[in-house]
């Protein structure tokens, strides 16, 4: 059976790294079915809503979706996004490549990322002109459930367990129900972890990344976390992710829509083309990801490299670049 892609450029250099990670897809797999649709600022500014309902059904039909970046509407298209999905987890590897400048070339980290709750749930109040409160929310079926995907992830890829990060020591009563799940579902499974509280992680991890390999981590902690980690490896550019329910995942780069050189043809497309040799994977199509990911790391490593690498390529020399590796 032919696997539906829902496409989803967004704004600013999703616009541009999106089309051209979706040729790379179609030379590895020629028989994807595509369908573009529209979120994002230009969307919201011609119709009135930043995600349709027509985008909404395309990504819930789908079998899985590529998103490139939102603007000013980010947190009304990729958090509605996840939930259609029923995104759990979010996946973010941050790895320093050859090739690359970057400023820890020993770092090979994954951040799994718990994608539901804590202080993204959108509880927030205005109690006065001068007073707001944001309610944290972490409940054990979302934290049992990242843990049992943690489990499953360090056991496939014969990972030497993990870390569990936290600030129990001070949000005793949520981070102490995060932490305390992971461990007990991470013992149960017999899985070797421990853990960090995440201030001092995030010391740690600039100081020798090279300690650590998998990073289990509350929301905030996950997203704070592995931007710190892009820092480490060459920048924003070089991250992919993957939101991942139970029956359906969405992709995405982590960094923005770089408005400061979005039109300009010079956008990175590397991350996209890392969080498209995700999707791959995730869709079985093992050696496809596998020859994706080989293709985007040799392009790195040899060029052509777009500015934010230090090169002068723009995005087509390198798509076409990396094409040619997969020829």
């Amino acid at each position: 059976m032919t696997d539906r892609i829902a496409v989803i450029p967004g704004d600013g250099i999703g616009r541009e790294v999106v089309p051209a990670t979706q040729r790379v897809l179609e030379a590895v797999e020629p028989e994807f079915s595509f369908v573009e649709a529209a979120a994002g600022d230009a969307v919201k500014e011609e119709t009135g809503t930043a995600l349709p309902a027509e985008t909404r059904e395309l990504v819930a039909d789908a079998d899985a979706t590529l998103f490139g970046a939102a603007g000013e509407t980010a947190a009304d298209v990729i958090l509605p996004l996840r939930q259609i999905v029923g995104s759990f987890v979010n996946v973010r590897p941050a790895r320093a490549y050859p090739g690359t400048d970057a400023l820890r070339p020993e770092t090979d980290l994954v951040f799994l990322r718990e994608n539901t709750e804590g202080v993204y749930t959108g509880h927030e109040s205005r109690l006065t002109d001068d007073v707001a409160t944001l309610t944290r929310v972490v409940t054990e079926f979302a934290s049992e459930r990242l843990a049992e995907f943690a489990c499953e992830y360090v056991e496939e890829r014969d990972e030497d367990g993990f870390t569990i990060a936290h600030k129990a020591n001070v949000m005793r009563e949520t981070d102490g129900l995060f932490r305390d799940t992971v461990d007990r579902v991470a013992d149960v499974r017999g899985v070797p972890h421990d853990e960090a509280l995440m201030d001092a992680l995030a010391t740690h991890l600039c100081l020798h990344p090279e300690e650590y390999g998998v990073v289990v981590c509350p929301n905030l902690a996950g997203d704070v976390l592995s931007d710190l980690a892009a820092g480490l490896v060459g920048g924003l550019g070089l991250l992919p992710s993957a939101n991942i329910g139970p029956e359906n995942a969405l992709f995405e780069p982590v960094h923005g829509t770089a408005p400061d050189i979005a039109g300009e043809g010079v956008a990175n497309p590397c991350a996209t083309m890392f969080s498209a040799a995700m999707l791959l994977e995730y869709l079985d199509y093992d050696e496809e990801g596998k020859a994706v990911r080989s293709a985007v790391e040799s392009v790195l490593e040899d060029g052509p490299r777009t500015p934010d690498l230090g090169g002068s390529a723009g995005t087509d020399a390198v798509t076409d670049a990396v094409l040619g590796q997969l020829s």
